[in-house]
């Protein structure tokens, strides 16, 4: 069978190697132009996934990048009340441990044959067995796979439902190489992820590999437009710096001085999802992985379910080599229950998030008995 992948993230590609695993070639087709075409973003916490990473033959490399460390956790409420800090013994197992985006993404390209990956190849368009190019080039399929994220294309041949905003705006900023450059700030920080909850804000800060601390701060109940609204001037990065310090009264000031520290790059995201429990009649030569299937609330649950979405449908066409159709109906039907359960579980952290006791309530999502 012909197997076309269309993006090359992390569940398209884990799609590719398990497969390849198993002596099965797919070709994964990929817009961008190169593995280095544009940042993969920050750290990803792999907990189910590693199940995927198992059954791609890969797992003793993922140890071998992943940071144990990145599982620390300290949590805070705005006006400085430290209500959560999780220190990770040196010996602790890498149950939920941090792996930089693009170090996983590399670890998986590394493990496909070169010319598996086909760049600049921006998908248009497919009927019957053909599937078409922006380019204006074309190729065959047996299967066609959308592992094309939030904005999928191919999603389109399957279903009308659309991400939608869930009243969550996102400016990312960061401090590159903290330790030299603010080594009280990157104390005070620590080893992993330092979260500020409350006031309908949340400022979380992660402790990447390359040294940089990746800062999102987070508005919520804040419409789909309201960065043309916010006063926030994205073209000139230290008068955005001192907007979001405006955007946050009351705050501590060492949380001010996180947001001071960062460097020019100022990036607005909107927040947006798939309708939870999103299914769709089943097509005997197409299907989805990851964020195209499923899109949540970012909080550590979407790179899990994608690479689990790649490893589990290769098992599925392993298992039935000659009958796709049912490979993909059982696929299916194990994805939908499985993200399922993942968006509703996403769905109502989203909720306590946005909740104006935030940081109270994530406590007792961490540590039911309190501090």
């Amino acid at each position: 069978m012909t197997i076309a992948i269309v993006g090359a993230g992390l569940g398209g590609l884990a799609l590719a190697r398990v497969l390849h695993v198993h002596g099965i070639e797919a070709v994964v087709y990929e817009r961008e132009s190169s593995r280095d075409a544009r940042g993969q973003g920050g750290m990803l916490d792999i907990h189910t996934g590693q199940q995927a990473l198992r059954e791609a033959g890969l797992i003793d490399r993922f140890h071998a990048i992943a940071r144990a460390e990145g599982q620390d956790m300290r949590l805070l409420e705005p006006e400085g009340t430290l209500l959560l800090q999780e220190d990770t013994p040196d010996d602790a197992p890498l149950e939920r441990p941090e792996v930089d985006r693009a170090d996983l993404r590399d670890l998986l390209l590394d493990s496909l044959p070169e010319d598996m990956v086909r760049w600049g190849h921006a998908f248009a368009s497919a009927d019957d067995d053909l599937l078409y190019f922006a380019d204006g080039g074309s190729s065959t399929y047996d299967l066609l796979v959308g592992a094309d994220g939030a904005h999928s294309r191919v999603r389109t041949l399957l279903t009308d439902a659309r991400p939608v905003h869930v009243g969550q705006n996102v400016v990312e900023i960061g401090i590159p190489d903290v330790d030299r450059t603010h080594p009280d700030l990157a104390a005070m920080v620590g080893r992993g992820n330092y979260w500020v909850l409350g006031d309908g804000k949340s400022l979380a800060a992660q402790r990447n590999g390359d040294g940089r601390v990746r800062i999102g701060l987070s508005f919520y109940h804040t419409a789909e437009d309201w960065f043309d609204t916010s006063g926030i001037p994205f073209d000139d990065p230290a008068a955005a710096r001192a907007r979001l310090i405006e955007l946050l009264p009351g705050w501590d000031p060492r949380f001010t001085a996180l947001i001071a520290a960062c460097d020019d790059m100022v990036v607005p995201r909107s927040i947006t999802t798939l309708p939870v429990g999103l299914t769709w009649p089943s097509k005997p030569d197409v299907t989805l992985v990851g964020d195209a299937a499923h899109l949540m609330p970012p909080v550590g649950e979407g790179a899990n379910m994608a690479l689990l979405d790649g490893a589990l449908l290769a098992l599925t066409l392993v298992a039935h080599p000659d009958d796709v159709p049912a490979a993909v109906r059982e696929y299916e039907r194990e994805m939908f229950e499985r993200t399922g359960t993942a968006a509703r579980m996403s769905a109502n952290l989203q909720e306590l998030l946005m909740s104006p006791d935030a940081g109270r309530r994530m406590l007792e999502f961490f540590q039911p008995d309190g501090i």
